[in-house]
């Protein structure tokens, strides 16, 4: 008997595999300095599978918070230099959706906030014809960001309205603004700035209304100039880079009461920062706070031991229980023993009933990342000398075992394992990792530090003093030197430089923070001086100085 389908059993109908990605993210990335991204475009960068930039981002500046394996697509030029269109750039974005895997993540990065002067319209529409969902994030806008860092409010009780204009755009009416009661802030090119600030002197605007010129705005390399609308044209003349934005209004005046970020403690500085890119980011980020501008210089380059069995045999002999201390005197060897750990297969588990020592802040904190908690961190001087100072002596009742593992660089001193050895422990000097000299750095950078180009260095330890001096120079006379502790500063004078700043802990923020301490000595002094406050680099002989 042939069974027939009786209507309440539905067919299953075949499922459909969908061919376009979830989405696409128009995000704001703000005007210039990457502290102001918002959390959530942030989020979607680490989750973007592609991401494409707009004409005036800094690649390096915000795209270090998407992953290794992100896609870059450039939405600013074509093949021959040629500046994009907004459908040009709406069809790059469509493409680079239907690209990614499916439920993939396009992320457009505007700059500033999307929705102001971006094209945002046209890229959307193109997006929804194309069926592809999107979401918009909003970003700081430059217009009022640049305005703010130039230490200009937008608003006051006497300034009630604020008109921001494009100066790119054609057909722009300048009559509706020449009051001076409110602000107007112009963005554009500088030939379109011009145009438009000698539009608001014909509109009736007074000819001695105030103006501020910004270039490369909230950026640690923001440069600003106050002016009147009737001088505003010979102010633009003498620019050397692109003006960010205009800024007319009367609160230009209150520039000087209001001024905050042009007149931090290293504003403008230039420091010449010898370490490797992964070591240089927390000082970067702190220099970057006080306004500075950081240029990181290699000096070494950390590399495994030329023959792994000692380091192999040590770490078998922490796990059988051969030792009662390890100590460690950098985050290199901490991250050298981790990888060492993680080859094994083994984790911080293996560290259970041994005592563990750690030179100074930076290297406990390595450790606490890993999930241990040293028992020894020297509260004074954190250096060998310091670490021995604190160390307990060998006491035959109270420790079971008289050996210390000491996992160090193939050019550690002998200091710590003479001084242990001397408090009766056995100690094996293990070589964790090695330290090469790195190649010297291009002709320019050279130039640049033997001829005071930088407003200082920062030197972390002893081998990098000695690794700059012997790949690039010494640093010009006007260039000041700070250094991390008392040993990094001897070994400095050693090679004939000055030392200026002392750090008081050793650690990276404490030795920024201490040369920021420094520059605010130099501003007090040549205020009381009734001198203009001078970058070091501004202070060599004329002769001797190059065109920055």
């Amino acid at each position: 008997m042939t069974r027939t389908r009786q209507p309440s059993e539905p067919t299953v109908p075949t499922p459909t595999v969908p061919t376009t990605p979830s989405r696409v993210a128009f995000v704001g990335s703000g005007p210039g300095d990457p502290g102001l991204l918002t959390l959530r475009a942030r989020d979607l960068l680490a989750a973007a599978d592609v991401v494409v930039l707009d004409r005036l981002m800094r690649e390096e500046a915000v795209l270090r918070y998407a992953g290794d394996d992100v896609q870059i697509v450039d939405a600013a030029h074509g093949e021959n230099g040629q500046e994009l269109t907004h459908a040009v750039r709406a069809k790059l974005v469509v493409r680079a959706a239907k690209s990614v895997p499916t439920g993939g993540l396009v992320v457009r990065l505007m700059d500033g906030d999307p929705a102001t002067f971006n094209g945002l319209v046209e890229e959307v529409r193109a997006c929804r014809k194309a069926g592809i969902s999107f979401d918009v994030v909003p970003g700081v806008s430059a217009a009022s960001a640049i305005a703010t860092y130039a230490g200009v409010p937008l608003t006051s009780k006497n300034t009630p309205a604020v008109h921001v204009l494009n100066a790119d755009q054609t057909g722009l009416d300048l009559g509706r603004y020449g009051t001076n009661d409110d602000t107007v802030v112009i963005l554009g090119s500088i030939s379109s700035i011009g145009a438009a600030l000698d539009g608001l002197l014909e509109s009736g605007r007074p000819a001695e209304a105030q103006v501020v010129l910004v270039e490369r705005g909230t950026t640690v390399r923001q440069s600003s100039w106050t002016t009147t609308l009737a001088e505003a044209e010979t102010a633009i003349e003498r620019l050397t880079g692109g003006v960010s934005a205009a800024v007319v209004s009367p609160n230009v005046a209150l520039r000087e009461e209001f001024s905050w970020f042009e007149t931090k403690p290293l504003f403008g500085w230039k420091v010449l920062v010898p370490r490797t890119q992964a070591q240089a980011g927390p000082m970067i980020e702190r220099l970057a706070a006080y306004g500075a501008v950081a240029d990181v210089v290699p000096t070494i380059s950390v590399e495994p031991p030329r023959t792994p069995q000692q380091m192999e045999k040590a770490v078998r002999g922490l796990v059988t229980g051969r030792y009662e201390w390890i100590g460690f005197t950098s985050t290199n060897a901490v991250r050298a023993v981790r990888e060492r750990f993680e080859e094994l297969g083994l984790d911080a588990r293996a560290f259970a009933g041994l005592k563990v020592a750690a030179v100074g802040g930076v290297t406990a904190d390595a450790l606490r990342d890993w999930g241990i908690n040293p028992d020894l961190v020297p509260t004074g001087e954190h250096s060998a000398a310091g670490l021995l100072e604190v160390w307990p002596e060998f006491d035959e009742v109270l420790d079971p075992i008289n050996r210390v593992l000491l996992p160090r660089a193939d050019i550690a001193t002998d200091t710590l394992v003479a001084g242990l050895r001397d408090m009766g422990w056995e100690v094996d000097d293990v070589t964790a990792y090695r330290t090469v000299r790195a190649a010297p750095p291009a002709q320019h950078v050279r130039d640049a530090i033997k001829g005071g180009d930088y407003d200082a260095v920062v030197f972390t330890s002893s081998s990098t003093v000695r690794n700059l001096v012997g790949i690039a120079g010494k640093p010009h006379a006007a260039t000041v030197v700070a250094c991390i502790g008392p040993a990094t500063a001897k070994t400095a004078q050693e090679h004939g430089l000055r030392v200026d700043v002392l750090a008081p802990e050793a650690s990276a923020v404490s030795l920024v923070d201490a040369l920021a301490g420094h520059g605010v000595g130099l501003a007090v002094a040549a205020a009381e001086a009734g001198q203009p406050v001078q970058r070091p680099s501004d202070k060599r002989p004329a002769s001797r100085r190059r065109a920055r």
